[in-house]
């Protein structure tokens, strides 16, 4: 991310797209989701569900890593440009998760985040605060997931 003056309301970062396997549904349900239709594709099927279905905090697990990487491919530009790193505060926390569509087995998710708000950090004169709504939407264009961040980013000084 760019240091907080360079943030414009409505400046939005494609993240890419992560796909959900049965066997990566099943593996991540094991170590932390274990419930029946997450586990399997009978117990999915006879589900409200229909299907195999991810569970919420792996499809939101699939944001945290792409959002690392675009992180970390926007400060690789920054070092190959022979600029300094950004390196990003805190969160101070999230609302609003929605999962809003079962994402099923087989489904491709791609995440987007959009700058919704930002203000000066009175606190922390060095920092501001970025608020930003992440979304999910699967293959057939259905928004699937959604929450609204907030981020400390650096000032320049």
């Amino acid at each position: 991310m760019p240091f907080f003056e360079d943030v414009r309301l409505g400046d939005r970062l494609e993240l890419g797209s992560h796909h959900f396997s049965a066997e990566a549904i099943v593996a991540f349900a094991r170590k932390f989701d274990p419930q029946p239709f997450h586990l399997d594709e009978e117990a999915g099927r006879k589900s409200l569900f229909g299907g195999l279905t991810a569970s919420g905090w792996h499809t939101a697990s699939a944001w945290m890593k792409l959002m690392v990487a675009a992180r970390a491919r926007e400060n690789a530009d920054r070092v190959a440009r022979g600029e300094q790193p950004v390196l990003v505060g805190p969160s101070p926390g999230f609302r609003d998760l929605k999962w809003l569509k079962p994402v099923l087995a087989g489904d491709t998710v791609t995440y987007r985040s959009e700058v919704s708000a930002r203000r000066e950090s009175a606190a922390r004169p060095d920092w501001g605060l970025v608020e930003t709504t992440s979304t999910g939407t699967n293959q057939r264009g259905e928004l699937v997931f959604s929450f609204v961040g907030t981020v400390f980013l650096p000032r320049r000084r």
